[in-house]
């Protein structure tokens, strides 16, 4: 027969507890604003020599690419589907770009090959201008971000589609401004938690 004493001395099953990460978010703004920046050097003419544009390969395979997905899945196991969504997504966009700049473009009829790159930068721009939306809960840095970087597609589309080069220079500007606030979320995320304090604020918005 069983003790009852006994059996009421044995403490009640518990599930693991759950470790805690560190916050990729800095990261993945980090590998996109650096990848941002790269590339919308070339966009702006700000160099003006092309034969160098392939610099902007490695960062988007690596950095632009691989640790921002890195980022985006590390996003999934804090529970937070924004990150997640975001960093995932433009992680593939590094990837793909990469892909497409040194795989596909090369092979496309020289008369088309625009209208396949503003095809490809057109559906970027509507992701992105969803996730604007989605922005205006989060802080008004990520919101900053995403605007920019709406703006900085929609010009890189209008540009590429109707072969208007001044356009494209006006995205890649854009496009430097974009990678200046996603450089500041990243600088004040890893501030803020390795200084443990709010001494950057990014001014949330919900």
């Amino acid at each position: 027969m069983t003790d009852p004493q006994a059996t009421s001395s044995v403490p009640p099953r518990t599930s693991a507890p759950t470790p805690s990460i560190a916050d990729p978010g800095p990261l993945g703004l980090g590998a996109f604003a650096m990848t941002t920046f790269v590339l919308s050097c070339f966009n702006s003419n700000i160099v003006h020599n092309e034969a160098l544009e392939s610099v902007v390969l490695p960062l988007a395979l690596f950095y632009g690419g691989l640790a921002q997905l890195l980022a985006g899945m590390w996003e999934f196991r804090k529970n937070n589907t924004f990150g997640a969504l975001a960093f995932t997504s433009f992680g593939s966009f590094w990837l793909s770009f990469a892909a497409y700049v040194k795989f596909v473009a090369p092979k496309l009829p020289a008369d088309g090959a625009h209208e396949a790159t503003g095809l490809f930068l057109l559906a970027w721009t509507i992701f992105t201008v969803y996730m604007t939306v989605v922005a205006t809960r989060i802080s008004v840095v990520v919101l900053a971000v995403f605007t920019a970087l709406s703006l900085t597609f929609l010009l890189l589309t209008i540009g590429a589609l109707g072969q208007h080069l001044s356009v494209t220079h006006a995205g890649g500007w854009v496009g430097l401004v974009t990678a200046a606030f996603a450089w500041y979320g990243s600088f004040a995320g890893v501030a803020n938690a390795t200084w443990k304090d709010r001494s950057l604020p990014t001014w949330p918005l919900s």
